[in-house]
């Protein structure tokens, strides 16, 4: 329901999730910037007021909860199979819903991504984890995703600077 209006104004859509208790819950919704510039306080503000109007007229939830609209952040959520692809090379945490050769957590290298599943180069040795396996992963913070971070969002800043979208 959100996305489209989100992609319309310039963010993709990471994740949705509903946190917290019965009384008073949390809907958290996660984005990026599409041009690959870093998020401020003022991008999520703008994402919180637009999907707080959606949600006002469309009314999903009954009862009272609070909006957080947030950036996915560098150790971010590695939801969608495209988000596997985009962080090849880098280390991440895969906890599956089932054991995969007796184990449910995962943390290693991302290997190689097919349409169905991660490959993971753990100290253990590779495992291939389909997505459908998937409980949670996300990346794991260090200093080479820090510095492909700060490259990513300096180039992304550079093309807005001068009208490109990459």
């Amino acid at each position: 329901m959100i996305e489209p209006s989100l992609s319309a104004m310039g963010y993709d859509l990471v994740r949705v999730q509903i946190a917290g208790g019965q009384h008073r819950p949390t809907l958290q919704i996660m984005a990026e910037r599409t041009d690959g510039a870093a998020m401020t306080v003022e991008h999520c503000a703008e994402i919180s007021r637009a999907v707080s109007a959606l949600l006002d007229v469309a009314d999903p939830l009954k009862g009272a909860y609070v909006l957080e609209a947030s950036s996915p952040g560098i150790d971010r959520p590695l939801i969608k199979p495209r988000d596997y692809e985009r962080f090849l090379g880098h280390e991440a945490r895969v906890e599956t819903r089932w054991p995969i050769g007796g184990r449910k957590k995962f943390r290693g290298r991302l290997k190689a991504v097919n349409p169905e599943a991660v490959r993971v180069a753990a100290p253990e040795g590779e495992v291939e984890i389909p997505f459908a396996e998937i409980e949670r992963a996300k990346l794991v913070l260090t200093d080479e995703l820090i510095a492909e971070s700060l490259r990513r969002g300096k180039h992304g800043q550079q093309d807005v600077d001068q009208g490109r979208v990459n």
